[in-house]
C-alpha cells in the first residue's frame, strides 16, 4: 500500500469574506469567546480582509441590539476557573421560577448562577431543584442588558440529575432507614423508602426523590452492596457523576465477532523493533514506537521517528453499536482501583493492544526531523506491526542508565537508545519552542492486599515520561497538519490563552510574593515560565505551579483552528488514543478518508455534527476529572481516618471567605480550616481579602496568606465525601498591609457581626 506523502504547501489563499450567517453561527456555536482574530483564523482571511471584516461584524452587531460576542469579553474568566461550557445542577427555583445553578466542576465552589436562554430569556423548561443542564458561564456585566453578569446561559437539559441520588444507608437493621448522601455539594439525610427490597445499614444505594415531597424522601432503586466492600469508592463516583459503566450484549456482542484486518491489506512493517513504554499498571497498550537515524544524506544527522496507534477504526465503524456506545462514553475513567473502559476488553485489551509479539494492525506517523528537531515532513500508512516488549517507563528508564532488566536489555542497541537520541534532538526544538512547563507531582494510591488504601507515592518524573510525551505531541501535530492541508473535517484539540482577569490575579498573587509577571506584553508560556523558573528558586515553586494551572483555560474540542495556547502550537489535535478517546477515533476516520486509507473513514452524520460531538466530548472529559477526583479525595479520606489526631505539615492551597483549604505534603491531600474555627481559637472574627490572598483578623491584622506553609492537625476525616478538617496549629502572622486589606478591615467593622 503505498504511503500518503504530505503536501509540501498549505492553502493560504483566502476563501473570501463569509457571509453574516455563517459567521453568527460559527459565534454561537463557538465554546470560547469569539473576536475577530478566532473569525479571521477560522474563515482563513488575508490583512486586506480586516476593513471589510471589522464593518461587518459592525452591522452583526447592530442586527443583534448591540450583542456580538457568545458572551461578554470577562466570560469563562471568573476567579473560580469556570470553562466555557459545562455542567451545571440547579441547587434552587424561586418562587417566580427562576433557576439557580451550581457549576459541578468544582463541587460548586465557584457559586450560583441564574439560568437563562441562550438569548437572555427566561427558561421555559420545566426544571427543578438536582436537576442537570449543560451551560455557557458568564462572568461580569451582562452585554445584552438582561441584568446580574453573573448568568449561565443555558444549552440543553442533561438527563438523570440528581433526582436519582446515591448514598448510603444509615438506620437500625429493622428500619426506619435513611440516605446519606455521598456527593460532597451534598443534602442533608433523606427518609428512604426500601419499596419491598432487602436493605441494610451500611449499604451503598441508589435512589430516587419522590418529587414534592417535604421533607424530602427517596425510594430505593438499586443496591450496590456494603459500602465497605473493595472497589465501592470508585462504584460511587460511576453513579454519582451518571458514569456508562455496562456493555450492552449488542456491544458485546459486535467485539467479540470483530476480526483483525487481512496482512495483505496493510503495510508489512513487522521487521520495525517498535517498543510500548507504559506506566506499571498499564491496562492497554495503545502506542508504540522507533526510531532510526535519516538515511538521507540531505538530512544529515536528521532522525526518522514512527509512532504506530493501534488502528481502532477498523473494528468501531460508524453507525455501529459500538460506535454508538463509544461515542455516549467519550473516553474512558480512569479510577485508582478499576478503569471503566471506552470500548470493552475484547477491543481495549485484545485486538487494538499492541501486545509484544503479536501481529497488531495500527496506523503509523512516520516524521522525519532534521538535526534541529525540525519536523521537515510526515506521512501516514496502515500497517501491521509487532512490538518487542511492553516496557514500563522505569524499566526503560533503567536499562538507558545502565541496569537493564534482562528483556530490556536485548533492545539497547535496535530499539532504546536510537530512541533515547531521537529523543535528545527533539528535546532541543521542544526547548525553543517553550511549551508551559508546569512540572506538578502526580501522586498514586498505594493498595494492600486487601485492596484498602494503605499509602500514597510521588512517583518520579522520568525522561522516559518526556520521551513518549515529545513522541506523542509530534504525532499529534502531523495529524493535524495533514488533515488542514487537505481540508479535512476533524476535532481539534483547542487550548485558548489565559483570560486577561486571571493573568491579572495571577500577577497580582506574584507579587504578594515578590516574583513577577510582566504586565503589557504579549501573552506567551515563555511569560510564564520565566515566572515558574523564578519561583523554583523560593520555597513557592508548587504553589506558584498550581496557581499558573489555575490560570490557564481549559482545554476543549471542537472543530475551528483556534490552536493550542500551552504547547505553543498553532496546529494541534488528539491522534494517539483511540482506545481510549472517541475524539482521536475522529481523527483516525478523518486522515482515512482523505489519504485513502480505505473505506472505513468519515461518515457524513459525524462531519455534519462535529459542533456537537466537540461539546460532548468536552463535557464527558470534565465529568471523568471531576469523577476520578472524586474517587481519589474518598479513598485518601479513607487512608487518614485511622489518622485522625495527627499532625501535619502542608501549604495553605487556596482561600474562601468561609476558611482555607491547606495541602497536605505527605499525601498531597486537601483540608480545610473554617474561618469560625480560627476566630474562635484568637478571639476574633477572619476575613477573607482576595485582593490581598489572605486571611486575616479583623482587629489584629494577624493572619494566613495562599502559599505559606503551615502544620495542620486532622479532626475529621470522611470517606463517604472524600473531605478532610483540620485545626490550625500555625499561629497567624504579621500581614504586609495593603489598600484593599484596610478596606476590608473597615467595611468589618462598619457592619459588625454578633459574636
Amino acid at each position: 500500500m503505498a504511503r500518503a506523502q504530505r503536501p509540501r504547501a498549505h492553502p493560504s489563499a483566502s476563501q473570501g469574506l463569509p457571509s453574516k450567517a455563517k459567521i453568527a453561527a460559527f459565534i454561537d456555536s463557538a465554546p470560547g469567546p469569539v473576536g475577530r482574530r478566532e473569525i479571521a483564523r477560522a474563515f482563513q482571511l488575508k490583512a486586506g480582509d480586516r476593513n471589510a471584516l471589522r464593518e461587518l461584524l459592525r452591522e452583526l452587531r447592530a442586527e443583534r441590539g448591540g450583542h456580538m460576542r457568545n458572551g461578554p469579553a470577562r466570560r469563562g474568566g471568573s476567579r473560580a476557573g469556570l470553562p466555557p461550557v459545562g455542567m451545571a445542577t440547579v441547587a434552587d427555583v424561586d418562587e417566580d421560577g427562576v433557576a439557580h445553578v451550581v457549576p459541578t466542576h468544582d463541587g460548586g465552589a465557584a457559586g450560583a448562577f441564574v439560568l437563562r436562554g441562550l438569548k437572555g430569556q427566561a427558561v421555559s423548561l420545566a426544571l427543578a431543584k438536582g436537576d442537570r443542564v449543560l451551560a455557557q458561564f458568564i462572568v461580569g456585566e451582562a452585554e445584552d442588558g438582561t441584568g446580574s453578569g453573573r448568568q449561565a446561559r443555558l444549552i440543553r437539559k442533561l438527563p438523570g440529575g440528581e433526582r436519582r441520588i446515591t448514598g448510603i444507608v444509615s438506620g437500625t437493621a429493622r428500619g426506619p432507614y435513611w440516605l446519606e448522601p455521598v456527593s460532597k455539594r451534598g443534602r442533608d439525610d433523606i427518609a428512604l423508602d426500601p419499596a419491598g427490597t432487602t436493605v441494610r445499614p451500611g449499604d451503598l444505594v441508589t435512589a430516587e426523590l419522590a418529587a414534592g415531597r417535604r421533607p424530602p424522601t427517596a425510594r430505593l432503586v438499586t443496591v450496590h452492596g456494603p459500602a465497605s466492600e473493595p472497589g465501592q469508592t470508585s462504584l460511587i463516583a460511576i453513579h454519582e457523576f451518571d458514569i456508562p459503566h455496562v456493555f450492552s450484549s449488542e456491544v458485546l456482542d459486535e467485539a467479540a465477532a470483530s476480526t483483525p484486518p487481512a496482512p495483505e491489506e496493510r503495510d508489512d512493517l513487522s521487521h520495525f523493533p517498535f517498543v510500548t513504554i507504559d506506566p506499571e499498571d498499564a491496562r492497554d497498550h495503545d502506542d508504540a514506537v522507533h526510531a532510526e537515524p535519516d538515511p538521507d544524506p540531505a538530512n544529515p544527522a536528521g532522525w526518522i521517528v514512527r509512532v504506530a496507534i493501534a488502528d481502532v477504526a477498523h473494528f468501531v465503524r460508524p453507525g455501529s453499536a459500538l460506535d454508538r456506545e463509544a461515542r455516549r462514553r467519550g473516553n474512558s475513567v480512569y479510577f485508582p482501583d478499576r478503569v471503566v473502559t471506552m470500548l470493552p476488553e475484547r477491543l481495549s485489551g485484545d485486538l487494538c493492544s499492541l501486545k509484544p509479539g503479536a501481529p497488531r494492525a495500527a496506523l503509523v506517523a512516520r516524521m522525519v526531523f532534521d538535526r534541529h528537531g525540525v519536523m521537515k515532513r510526515h506521512d501516514f500508512t496502515r500497517a501491521i506491526i509487532v512490538s518487542r516488549a511492553d516496557l514500563t517507563y522505569s524499566e526503560a528508564q533503567q536499562a538507558i542508565d545502565g541496569a537493564p532488566s534482562e528483556r530490556a536489555g536485548g533492545l539497547m542497541e535496535s530499539a532504546l537508545r536510537p530512541l533515547w537520541q531521537a529523543h535528545a534532538v527533539l528535546a532541543h526544538a521542544r526547548g525553543k519552542r517553550e511549551p508551559l512547563e508546569i512540572d506538578l507531582p502526580e501522586r498514586r494510591i498505594v493498595f494492600g492486599a486487601d485492596r484498602s488504601p494503605c499509602g500514597v507515592t510521588t512517583p518520579p518524573r522520568l525522561e522516559a515520561h518526556r520521551l513518549i510525551e515529545e513522541f506523542m505531541i509530534q504525532a499529534n501535530v502531523a495529524s493535524a497538519e495533514t488533515l488542514e492541508a487537505r481540508e479535512g473535517a476533524f476535532l481539534r484539540r483547542i487550548h485558548d490563552a489565559p483570560a486577561a482577569e486571571k493573568v491579572d490575579m495571577l500577577g497580582t498573587y506574584a507579587k504578594s510574593l515578590d516574583l513577577s509577571l510582566p504586565r503589557g506584553q504579549m501573552l506567551t508560556t515563555r511569560l510564564f515560565n520565566r515566572l515558574l523558573d523564578e519561583a523554583n528558586a523560593t520555597a513557592h515553586g508548587e504553589a506558584v505551579a498550581q496557581a499558573v494551572l489555575r490560570a490557564q483555560s481549559q482545554a476543549f474540542y471542537g472543530p475551528r483552528d483556534r490552536g493550542h495556547f500551552g504547547l505553543n502550537l498553532r496546529r494541534y489535535a488528539h491522534f494517539t488514543s483511540p482506545i481510549r478517546r472517541y475524539a482521536d477515533i475522529i481523527v483516525h476516520r478523518a486522515l482515512i478518508s482523505v489519504l485513502a486509507l480505505g473505506p472505513d473513514g468519515h461518515d457524513r452524520e459525524t462531519v455534519a455534527s462535529l459542533d456537537e460531538i466537540g461539546v460532548r466530548l468536552s463535557e464527558a472529559e470534565r465529568v471523568a476529572m471531576v469523577a476520578e477526583r472524586a474517587t481519589q479525595d474518598r479513598l485518601v479520606a479513607q487512608f487518614l481516618s485511622a489518622r485522625v489526631g495527627a499532625t501535619f505539615t502542608g501549604r495553605i492551597a487556596g482561600m474562601v471567605r468561609s476558611g482555607l483549604f491547606v495541602e497536605l505534603d505527605e499525601t498531597g491531600a486537601n483540608g480545610f480550616v473554617a474561618a469560625a474555627e480560627l476566630g474562635r481559637r484568637h478571639g476574633e472574627y477572619f476575613l477573607a481579602d482576595e485582593a490581598a490572598f489572605s486571611l486575616s483578623g479583623r482587629d489584629s491584622g494577624l493572619g494566613y496568606r495562599i502559599g505559606e506553609r503551615v502544620e495542620v492537625r486532622l479532626t475529621d476525616a470522611d470517606p463517604v465525601r472524600g473531605t478532610l478538617d483540620f485545626e490550625m496549629l500555625t499561629p497567624p502572622r504579621a500581614l504586609a498591609k495593603t489598600g484593599s486589606s484596610d478596606k476590608t478591615r473597615r467595611r468589618a467593622r462598619r457592619a459588625r457581626p454578633a459574636e
